[in-house]
């Protein structure tokens, strides 16, 4: 372990932001990641406990007692390979998951836990820069082909496991650059595109080929699916050229709202605003942006989504932020022994809401009120939770003021097209029907089809998405070769 007792004597160091006021100016990251002097301080505070129950927290089962012990003794180098042999793109998760290993962290059962993901920041971004992060292309070829269909964290991790295993990988991709919603989902200021782009490099470097603008299948009619595909391939057409194919679309079919007034101009989905601004941010030109700019802005949806909105709606300029959460406001601190060491339910504050926002909890939306065809407000009221059903109450309604109504409400499903398209059967919420059994796992009932991520599991979190494309190559690596010697 680190230090013995290294929990007694240091406390919990949050990574630091730059000035509200200097980063509302700009599209680049704000966040101040940790010297190299208070990282290893941080290891120093773990615990190295008999059960570590961050390895079971975090979703890629990350090995982090040892990367932990390995930067309070200064071994970065090493402490980058352990890190690297469970999680692909530890610069993704170290900046935009929520960290449930910090959740599951021992420390966290009285105290606060282990800033085990500013270690993983800090540990990757020195990689990168002292050159660490080289491509491992195979020793030898296998001959066989493999398409994924998808480029966000879990069609990556899949694409580079199986390139690394000797297969000729091919990604899929229908916008017009690699990332999925790690490119268009994800604003800039949590996640500058640059380093997406630099592990591509290392992809190709190691034999994936990637081919944008891609559309497999066929967009459903009046989606509103961000889509800037050139050209369509068929599935019978991937089927008849691939030995294997991985579908790792994203969940991107988004949850909508169904009241009067919902055709006014002004009230669009999160996920028709956000890529937009990232576009801009790459440097395209778009004709009729969706901005924010002076302008009354209402989120409905209290999530990350919802978070990513508020924070892009204050760049613009805008005159107001709400947002809106149809649950009760949660506690500020969770029931520690009756929670740990599973996800709390608790108040989350994120920096954007910290940059200027009004949060309206317990609050539903009956109707969109507009004026010549353009949204100008809300009719809302209160509603409570008795019995376990939603019910109004009485008395509480009234009527917001609003411009732009982003819906942020999460996502259904993953785009049903392309599941129609291979004919993979679905489970009962429109997602690709696979198990994720260690013999024969993420098969779908078509063959040569495999499925993960979003795409299989629906709605979820980058890490989560980053293991089932990392399984799912193994799964892919075994049907193909009838052994495989990548990790589970």
């Amino acid at each position: 372990m680190g230090k013995v007792t290294g929990f007694l004597e240091y406390e919990r160091l949050e990574e630091g932001y730059e000035p509200v006021e200097k980063r509302l100016k700009t599209y680049k990251e704000f966040v101040i990641g940790l010297k190299e002097d208070e990282a290893k301080i941080q290891g120093a505070r773990c615990m190295d406990c008999g059960t570590p129950f961050c390895n079971n927290g975090c979703p890629v089962n990350n090995i982090i007692p040892d990367f932990n012990d390995l930067v309070y003794r200064g071994d970065w180098r090493n402490a980058i390979e352990v890190l690297h042999s469970t999680n692909n793109f530890p610069e993704f998760t170290g900046r935009i998951c929520p960290a449930p290993c910090e959740a599951a962290c021992t420390l966290n059962v009285n105290d606060d836990p282990v800033g085990i993901k500013s270690i993983e920041h800090a540990i990757i971004d020195r990689a990168w820069m002292e050159g660490w992060v080289l491509p491992q292309p195979p020793a030898r070829k296998t001959g066989k082909k493999v398409a994924v269909v998808g480029s966000g964290p879990a069609g990556l991790a899949a694409a580079q496991q199986l390139a690394r295993a000797g297969h000729d990988v091919t990604v899929f991709e229908k916008n017009d650059r690699i990332g999925g919603l790690l490119r268009y989902g994800i604003p800039d200021f949590k996640m500058e595109k640059s380093h997406i782009d630099r592990r591509i490099k290392q992809m190709e470097a190691e034999g994936v080929t990637f081919r944008t603008g891609v559309l497999v299948g066929k967009m459903p009619e009046g989606s509103k699916v961000t889509n800037w595909a050139k050209e369509t391939v068929s599935a019978e057409q991937l089927r008849k050229d691939f030995d294997a194919v991985l579908l790792a679309g994203g969940a991107e079919q988004s949850r909508d709202l169904p009241v009067p007034g919902r055709e006014l101009a002004g009230v669009h989905f999160a996920m028709e605003f956000l890529p937009q601004q990232n576009k801009v941010v790459a440097g395209d030109k778009l004709k009729d942006q969706i901005r924010a700019d002076g302008k009354h802005v209402i989120v409905i949806g209290g999530g990350d989504t919802g978070s990513d909105c508020v924070g892009t709606s204050n760049r613009h300029g805008a005159k107001s932020v709400t947002q809106f959460e149809l649950m009760p406001m949660p506690p500020e601190q969770e029931d520690r022994p009756l929670t740990w060491p599973y996800w709390p339910y608790k108040l989350r504050t994120s920096s954007s809401h910290e940059e200027g926002c009004v949060r309206e909890f317990a609050i539903a939306t009956k109707e969109f009120i507009g004026e010549k065809g353009r949204v100008t407000g809300l009719k809302t009221v209160r509603v409570e939770w008795k019995d376990g059903k939603m019910v109004e109450v009485p008395g509480t309604e009234q009527v917001m003021k609003a411009d732009l109504v982003l819906l942020a409400m999460g996502f259904v499903s993953p785009v049903g097209s392309v599941i129609e398209a291979f004919g993979v059967d679905k489970d009962n919420r429109g997602n690709a029907k696979a198990s994720t059994d260690l013999i024969g796992g993420y098969r779908t009932n078509v063959d040569k089809v495999f499925a993960a991520g979003d795409m299989r599991r629906g709605q979820s979190l980058v890490v989560w998405a980053i293991r089932e494309g990392r399984q799912a190559a193994r799964a892919v690596d075994e049907f193909l070769m009838g052994h495989s010697d990548l990790p589970r």
